[in-house]
C-alpha cells in the first residue's frame, strides 16, 4: 500500500506550472484545486509528527470530500498506512475487558473514515486489500460491548468493508473471503444497532451475490446455518422494530442463498414463518421490488406463490435484481 513519493506528496501530477488557461473561470478552478491539494499534502505530512497528528486526522476527515484525489495521496504517501495501523492497534488493549473511552474511539473512527475514502476509490481499494488492512478491523467487529464508543467503532469499521464491496468487484470480494469475514458480520448483525445491522447485512449480501462468496458459505454447513440463524434472528427482531431497508437486505440474502440447491432445501426448514405469512405486508407495501423478491423466494423454497398478496409476475423479478 505504501510507495515512496516526492517530499511534496503529490500523486499523478497536479498540473502545477502548466500553461495559462484561456478561460479565467477554468484558471480559477485550477488554482483553487491546486491550493486544496497543497493543504492536503501538508496535512498528510503532519501525520508523521505525533504532536500534529490528531489535528491533521480531524482536518483530513472533515475535508475529505473537498480534497481532490485524497485517496491516492493517502495510499501513496510514505509511511501513512503504517501510521494508520499504529493508531488502530493502539486501542487493542482496551477492547477486552471493554475499557474504551469516547476520545479513543473518536480518534480511531477518524482514521477509519480516511480508510473508507481509500476503500471507495477504484484506484486504491486493491492496495488496501493487498496490505491486509481489513484484517486489523475484525477485532472491532467481534467485540461484545454495545456502549457508544464500541458501537461507533463497529459502524466505522463496517463502513470501510462496505465501501470495499459496494462496487461488487469480484476481485475485491474474493480477496476479502477469509475465516474472519463472516463471523465478524454475523456478530454485528447480532448485537449492533440498526444501522450496524443494516451495513453488516449489506456486506453479507454483496458477498453472497458473488459466485465465490455464495460457494464459500453454502459449501460450509456450519457457516450456512450460522448465516441462516443470524438472518432469522433479525427477522424476529423486525417484528417489534420494523426497518424496510434492513428487511430488503435480509430477503435478498435469503433469495441468493436459495440459488444453491442444497441451501434452498435447507431453507425449507429454517426460513422464518414471519416471511411466509403477512407479518411484513405493511412494511413492504411501498417496495414492489422486495415484495417480488420475497415472492420468488417463497416459490423456490415452498412452491408457494400465494403467501403474499403481491402484484407482478415472477418473470419481472429477474430484471429488477440489484
Amino acid at each position: 500500500m505504501v510507495r515512496n513519493v516526492p517530499q511534496s506528496l503529490s500523486v499523478g501530477g497536479s498540473g502545477r506550472g502548466g500553461g495559462a488557461s484561456s478561460s479565467s473561470h477554468g484558471a480559477g478552478a485550477s488554482i483553487n484545486m491546486d491550493s486544496q491539494m497543497q493543504v492536503a499534502e501538508q496535512l498528510v505530512l503532519d501525520l508523521r509528527y505525533p504532536v500534529r497528528r490528531e489535528r491533521a486526522l480531524l482536518e483530513l476527515s472533515k475535508k475529505r470530500e473537498l480534497f481532490h484525489d485524497l485517496a491516492p495521496l493517502l495510499c501513496n504517501s510514505f509511511g501513512t498506512s503504517t501510521i494508520f495501523l499504529q493508531e488502530i492497534i493502539s486501542i487493542y488493549p482496551f477492547l477486552s475487558p471493554p475499557n474504551l473511552t469516547p476520545a479513543q474511539s473518536n480518534r480511531v473512527c477518524t482514521v477509519l473514515a480516511l480508510l473508507q475514502c481509500v476503500a471507495s476509490h477504484p484506484d486504491t481499494r486493491m492496495s488496501l486489500l493487498n496490505a491486509s488492512i481489513p484484517s486489523y478491523l475484525y477485532a472491532f467487529l467481534v467485540t461484545t460491548s454495545t456502549s457508544r464508543p464500541f458501537e461507533y467503532l463497529r459502524l466505522a469499521s463496517l463502513g470501510v468493508i462496505g465501501a470495499l464491496v459496494k462496487a461488487g468487484d469480484t476481485e475485491v470480494i474474493r480477496a476479502l473471503l477469509s475465516p474472519e469475514i463472516i463471523p465478524s458480520c454475523l456478530r454485528s448483525m447480532d448485537i449492533g444497532c440498526e444501522l450496524s445491522k443494516t451495513v453488516a447485512t449489506f456486506i453479507l449480501q454483496k458477498i453472497l451475490l458473488d459466485d465465490a462468496g455464495l460457494d464459500y458459505i453454502c459449501t460450509r454447513v456450519v457457516k450456512f446455518f450460522d448465516v441462516a440463524q443470524a438472518l432469522g434472528n433479525m427477522v424476529g427482531e423486525l417484528v417489534e422494530q420494523p426497518s424496510s431497508r434492513l428487511l430488503k437486505y435480509i430477503i435478498r440474502c435469503y433469495l441468493r442463498l436459495s440459488d444453491n440447491p442444497r441451501s434452498c432445501d435447507a431453507l425449507g426448514s429454517c426460513l422464518p414463518d414471519m416471511l411466509r405469512d403477512t407479518t411484513f405486508s405493511s412494511c413492504l407495501r411501498e417496495d414492489p421490488v422486495t415484495r417480488m423478491w420475497l415472492q420468488e423466494l417463497l416459490q423456490k423454497v415452498d412452491g408457494n406463490l400465494d403467501a403474499l398478496q403481491a402484484g407482478g409476475s415472477v418473470s419481472r423479478i429477474h430484471s429488477t435484481r440489484i
